[in-house]
């Protein structure tokens, strides 16, 4: 169940969130009104600069003040509002979305390679385990995400995401099967600049949780989902592997395809899948991921869940179904159903 659906515009040309509230809303049937999502990367010219840091808040009155003191701890906070929303007859509004734009001090992470990254990873992490009624669900520059307990069309209009424009969105309608629905476990996740809708389950999940907890992650939103973010943000961001090597690790090809690729290709193969054995990921599974410079789309090692991709100009879509992407652009060309475990990537132009 589920359905995903992805678009970029290579040349950055930005677009408004109604056709994708079009197209997500054609898969209702793989909802069930428990969750439903959007990110836009491009959201914020203005800020354009800063962490673009979402908060849920259970009671804002009584926990705003402490994750005003975390981040004043780790640099300045430029700009804060409340995330306007408008009443939905079906959606109750039980948290308070609030979003503050935050400037880290880099020099309070001299160490670190990439320390204004580390700062907002730090403080996802503790504020999301250690501030009881406080949720960071988005924390990179320039992206707005939009989640909360409905339906695709309820959602986008909670939020208005027709209001906003980006050069790639992505979206999600949520069909939960191990969880129950709340605003924290609709998709998309998020953490830094990578955000993640998924279709399937991931069985390997406890393998994979702890795997990334021992780097200094920590996953509480109860969801299978939130650990693919995590493992992107560390493949890519931290390790340096290229998207196409991170998907490589994440859903590999069998030992005995290995086994008779040539030489060096075997090679690469058995060193992936040798040092990130623990960041494999079984199970049925259809994912889109997108980082400011790319949109990547995958499944899992027999594609148990379906994605299908479609081209016209500039843009590449990727969804679990080719009727969505037509909602977005009657006339896309090049429909491809893509192999198991292989990477559809489109990047920006540059």
């Amino acid at each position: 169940m589920c359905g995903i659906i992805g678009v970029i515009d290579r040349s950055k040309e930005r677009m408004d969130g109604q056709a994708i509230r079009s197209a997500l809303s054609m898969m209702d049937e793989r909802g069930s009104g428990e969750g439903a999502g959007y990110v836009a990367y491009g959201a914020f010219p203005e800020f354009a600069d800063y962490y673009a840091i979402h908060v849920f808040f259970d009671a804002i009155h009584e926990t705003k003040a402490a994750v005003d003191e975390e981040l004043s701890k780790w640099g300045t906070i430029v700009h804060e509002e409340e995330i306007p929303t408008f009443e939905q007859p079906n959606i109750r509004k039980i948290h308070t979305p609030w979003r503050y734009f935050f400037q880290p001090d880099a020099r309070l992470m001299p160490r670190s390679t990439t320390p204004e990254d580390d700062i907002v990873m730090h403080v996802v992490m503790k504020v999301n385990t250690s501030i009881p009624g406080a949720l960071v669900y988005a924390s990179g520059k320039n992206i707005a995400i939009f989640k909360a307990s409905g339906w695709p069309e309820e959602v986008a209009d909670f939020y208005r995401i027709q209001d906003y424009k980006g050069y790639i969105w992505l979206g999600h309608n949520r069909y939960p099967t191990n969880t129950p629905g709340w605003w924290g476990g609709a998709h998309p996740f998020n953490l830094l600049h990578w955000s993640v809708v998924h279709n399937g389950e991931i069985t390997s999940y406890g393998t994979n949780r702890r795997y990334i907890e021992s780097y200094g992650y920590r996953c509480s939103m109860f969801t299978d989902t939130e650990v693919v973010a995590y493992l992107f943000d560390l493949l890519v961001r931290r390790h340096h592997l290229a998207p196409e090597l991170a998907v490589r690790a994440l859903a590999p090809p069998f030992w005995d395809e290995i086994d008779r690729m040539p030489g060096r290709e075997a090679h690469l193969n058995r060193a992936i899948r040798l040092t990130y054995g623990p960041a494999l990921m079984n199970g049925p599974f259809a994912i889109v991921v997108a980082n400011p410079d790319a949109i990547v789309g995958f499944t899992d090692r027999i594609k148990l869940r379906p994605l299908v991709t479609g081209t016209m100009g500039p843009r590449l879509y990727i969804s679990s179904e080719e009727a969505a992407i037509r909602v977005m652009e009657p006339d896309v060309g090049d429909i491809i159903m893509p192999r198991a475990g292989e990477p559809v990537i489109g990047r920006v132009y540059t």
